[in-house]
């Protein structure tokens, strides 16, 4: 194959979205009827790629993807060598390096990359020599271009096919938006455009990274809250932009597992991630009062499912199964009763399960995720012309904390009712959060005392809560009104003591 010149540096710029569309084979023609992409003629490509590391993912860690690419367009095949540089996965918007060159075949060429920064990663040739393929992934790319009267151009892929890596599959199925022309605006208005008819999620991962986590075994498993590795040297918009966008990730990660995955941990992680990402709104709002985040009422049907489901799982796998030897105390009849509450709670978490799925399914919903992305992804250009004086960050952050301690501790004082135990846990919750986000801002002894006194509260109030809605959830399904009145019972005395 003669060789062509190498692809001049250039910045990709892309929106990733999981489609949670549960037939992949009819979405071509879904997407197709969206007013965007109505009246433009689709191409379609068949895609193999491998994806090369060295074993211990050196490449990886300087968030850098090296891929060898056989493009069939059913007219021939054409192999390409691509390099990818500054991958940030923690959003949905990427912008990377891109160098891609043409080569004879499914073989890596080390002259390929003269022209790209590998000289500087690999400058003896070691790192080279030592890569060997990681992972796969085949899909089938159906391509539409949308050119828009500002000039902008968009181009639109979907990829349905699968990642493979060491005997493991994991399905692809979403749509790739990558700007050639104009202001990455325009990808957000083509994405808006076709949420109206197929439901979307923001990716927060790329093929590259699935395609790591695939062959670790790790693909499914729940994301907890990260360290953003925050710098004093932020302005306060990029401050607010960096922390926020982590906690929105959690969230929007861990809805994307619950599609395909039935461990109780995601559903766990998806509320957390939401509530720290609300905790961070209440955290920066003076500082983002110019720039309001958008509505968020669209998600309120997915947050009450998803609220249902982790009262369940709760129940099921924490509150229930400690207190069946209690029930029984070695009568037979009781202990076939407390089986069959078991049984049915296990059902109904199941259904409660595929009413999240259904609900991630609603365009509404999508629609709103990308939205706050956008909205998250915008806030560094409003921070442009403001400069962080040395220590302001600082001092911000801990006066803030002691503010959120403050209200914590009056609130304690008139937590004379139910309601009242309600508000300091969520004002636990709010301190307990904000503290982990802005832990690198604060002093030492500040940062462990506001955790510390906001982990035993919501510990201990949240012991009492469970066990009075595990009561409730009992009322509805129990067979037994035996059951269902001996956990009344017991969550009346855990609230009476105080446990």
């Amino acid at each position: 194959m003669k060789q062509r010149a190498h692809k001049p540096l250039s910045q990709e710029i892309e929106l990733k979205l999981w489609l949670p569309n549960p037939d992949p084979s009819a979405l071509a023609k879904r997407l197709a009827r969206a007013p965007v992409l109505a009246r433009r003629k689709p191409s379609q490509q068949l895609l193999n790629n491998i994806y090369f590391d060295t074993p211990d993912q050196q490449l990886r860690q300087q968030q850098t993807a090296l891929r060898l690419r056989c493009v069939d367009n059913g007219a021939g095949t054409q192999w390409l060598q691509t390099l990818k540089t500054g991958a940030n996965d923690s959003s949905a918007l990427s912008r990377r390096g891109e160098w891609e060159t043409p080569v004879a075949g499914a073989r890596l060429e080390r002259h390929a990359l003269d022209a790209t920064p590998w000289p500087k990663i690999d400058p003896d040739g070691r790192l080279f020599a030592s890569l060997v393929p990681c992972f796969a992934t085949v899909f089938q790319r159906t391509l539409w271009l949308v050119r828009r009267r500002d000039g902008s151009v968009v181009e639109v892929a979907l990829d349905v096919g699968y990642l493979e890596a060491d005997g493991r599959r994991a399905p692809i199925c979403e749509l790739e938006l990558e700007l050639k022309a104009g202001q990455p605006a325009a990808l957000f208005d083509v994405a808006r455009d076709i949420a109206v008819t197929v439901a979307v999620l923001p990716a927060s991962q790329s093929k590259a990274e699935r395609g790591f986590l695939l062959a670790q075994g790790d693909l499914h498993q729940p994301l907890g809250a990260q360290s953003p590795g925050l710098s004093a040297k932020l302005s306060a918009v990029l401050l607010a932009h960096t922390v926020l966008r982590e906690m929105f990730t959690q969230f929007t990660t861990n809805l994307n597992a619950l599609r395909t995955s039935d461990d109780p941990e995601l559903a766990h992680q998806a509320r957390i991630g939401w509530r720290r990402f609300k905790s961070g709104l209440q955290l920066f709002r003076n500082i983002l009062a110019d720039t309001p985040p958008p509505s968020r009422e669209a998600l309120r049907p997915l947050l009450s499912c998803l609220s249902e489901l982790r009262n369940l799982d709760v129940a099921l796998s924490e509150t229930l199964p400690p207190l069946a030897a209690v029930y029984a105390m070695g009568d037979g009849q009781r202990a076939q009763a407390w089986q069959a509450l078991m049984l049915a709670l296990a059902q109904t978490t199941e259904i409660q399960r595929k009413a999240v799925r259904y609900a991630l399914q609603e365009a509404t919903v999508g629609a709103c995720l990308l939205a706050i992305t956008q909205w998250l992804e915008s806030l560094p250009a409003t921070a442009k012309n403001e400069h962080a004086h040395k220590g302001a960050l600082r001092h911000w952050a801990k006066r803030r904390v002691r503010q959120w301690n403050a209200q914590l501790e009056q609130a304690q004082q008139n937590a004379t009712t139910p309601e009242g135990l309600h508000r300091v846990r969520i004002l636990a919750k709010r301190l307990r959060y904000g503290t982990q986000a802005l832990h690198n801002l604060l002093p030492s002894r500040l940062a462990k005392q506001c955790s510390r006194q906001a982990t035993e509260l919501q510990t201990n109030i949240g012991a009492t809560r469970d066990l009075s809605q595990a009561a409730v959830l009992v009322a509805q399904v129990a067979l037994d009104r035996g059951v269902a009145e001996f956990l009344r019972g017991v969550a009346v005395g855990a609230s009476l003591s105080g446990a």
